[in-house]
């Protein structure tokens, strides 16, 4: 299917802008050495704590983490011009783009969007099926952008950065990226709803960034509709990011992207923070409390003035009635009284429910795969399984794999713990992933929890026997959320 695309480019124009993504796309194969030798250096850091805050740091350099949070988190956009244009290369590239598209069942509108935007209009030019290079590239050569809606799925380094990220974050890190051709722009202006880094990769981009039109529109819950030039206003930032930049700005804050005449991007942009407000946690809190302040306490189970509805409401609302002014004050007694039932951790509970199921899980190291149920050494060879029943005894020291890979939470009846290790690098392919553990074994579970990143003995785990905390210990393991100091060995 051929673009809808306005702007017809002539023959030279296309044959050069092929071989610019050529040169890109060949001299994208030797980068990744700088963020792969990092990347081996964290992986030698034994907190997934720290690891994460030093890969944030790596991001924002040379910004401190602290005065990030405390200056221009949720504030304002900042600009990080750094003339490197190596400084994030091996994150992605052109190459890896078109290793995708012939490698892996990419499909439009689910991994990959086409997009132009040309006299003021955006559109989409998604067929129905897989996304092959012989089209995608066809697109592309007549003036379209392509967005790779999920590059984590696809990717094991950009897994690897999201996966260590969403730490730093306590929220879910997610990616798009993004690959414009040059003299075009692949989308109208509008504000979104997460914190986005725009690291720039290849190429250059010229942006503008606005600020909201309004107070309603400071952090909003949704991201917007598309806009037009004139509902926007004068832009406060407005820069050419070149390979190595990098660009942040906070959810409702408008923005839009143009390649210039002489190069295409490649930019990917990294965010969180989505329905990860102070609101989106009252809105577990709130009804939960209302039902136990209904349960326990009479006053909110007092019936409503039996001529309410002939003095409150709309209709109602421009009345002069003493009764309204009554009426007002006893619904804000109740609504002080209401936050002495908030169960505020059984509602951050179910917060860290949602965020476990929208985390990426774990990409091992070498060393934590070899000392996991992952590089157990059970196997077919000869005929017959060899090397099973690796045991694990008192002695024998754990942890879990990382710091956020797991959570205790209560249901009433029983307690489960939920994790990450079964997640799939596809948002939400996966149920959310629990088991239960038994009564016995709570403490022991809350031990290991709060333990890490030491590594304990199994037969330290504050459980009523010596069975439960081997049994503990061994589903633990079977489900990848714990590994041991030395890999096990056969019983």
């Amino acid at each position: 299917m051929k673009p809808m695309v306005k702007q017809v480019m002539k023959s030279s124009q296309r044959e050069e802008r092929l071989e610019r993504l050529e040169e890109e796309v060949q001299c994208g194969e030797k980068s990744g050495e700088a963020l792969e030798a990092l990347l081996s250096d964290l992986a030698k850091v034994s907190n997934s704590r720290e690891r994460a805050s030093r890969l944030f740091q790596w991001l924002i350099h040379p910004i401190p983490s602290m005065s990030f949070f405390g200056d221009t988190w949720e504030k304002k956009p900042v600009l990080i011009k750094r003339q490197n244009p190596d400084y994030y290369k091996g994150l992605f590239s052109t190459a890896e783009f078109d290793r995708i598209l012939r490698q892996d069942d990419v499909q439009y509108g689910v991994n990959l969007d086409v997009t132009s935007y040309t006299n003021g209009k955006r559109d989409t030019h998604n067929p129905p099926g897989r996304a092959l290079p012989f089209t995608v590239w066809e697109f592309y050569e007549s003036g379209c952008s392509l967005r790779m809606l999920n590059p984590q799925a696809f990717s094991s380094t950009v897994w690897s950065v999201l996966s260590i990220l969403q730490e730093q974050f306590g929220s879910m890190a997610g990616a798009n990226v993004y690959l414009t051709p040059p003299g075009t722009q692949g989308f109208a202006p509008h504000y979104d709803d997460i914190e986005a880094f725009v690291v720039q990769l290849e190429g250059k981009k010229h942006w503008r960034v606005y600020n909201p039109r309004s107070e309603d529109e400071v952090l909003p819950v949704v991201s917007s509709p598309n806009f037009s030039q004139s509902e926007i206003g004068k832009p406060i930032l407005e820069v050419v990011l070149e390979a190595g930049d990098l660009l942040y700005f906070p959810r409702g804050f408008i923005h839009q992207g143009d390649c210039l005449p002489d190069a295409h991007s490649l930019h990917i942009t990294v965010s969180s923070y989505q329905r990860n407000s102070w609101g989106n946690l009252l809105a577990k809190v709130v009804p939960a409390a209302l039902e136990m302040a209904m349960e326990e306490d009479v006053d909110f189970r007092r019936g409503l003035p039996v001529d309410y509805l002939t003095y409150m409401g709309v209709q109602n609302s421009d009345e002069e009635d003493p009764r309204r002014a009554q009426f007002l004050s006893r619904i804000e007694e109740l609504m002080k009284k209401l936050s002495t039932f908030a169960p505020v951790d059984a509602a951050v509970d179910q917060k860290a429910r949602d965020y476990l199921h929208d985390c990426l899980p774990p990409m091992l190291t070498a060393e934590e795969r070899a000392s996991s149920v992952q590089g157990a050494p059970s196997r077919w060879e000869d005929g017959e399984a060899v090397d099973v029943g690796v045991t694990i005894r008192g002695h024998t020291r754990v942890r879990l794999i990382r710091s956020g890979i797991a959570r205790l939470c209560s249901d009433g009846e029983a307690v489960w713990l939920y994790y990450t290790a079964d997640n799939s690098r596809v948002y939400h392919k996966e149920e959310p992933k629990s088991i239960e553990i038994k009564a016995e074994q709570t403490d022991g579970m809350e031990f290991l929890i709060h333990a890490y990143p030491k590594f304990v003995t199994v037969g330290s785990l504050p459980c009523e026997s010596a069975e439960d905390k081997v049994s503990l210990a061994e589903l633990l393991f079977e489900k990848g959320l714990i590994h041991t100091a030395e890999p096990l060995q056969r019983s």
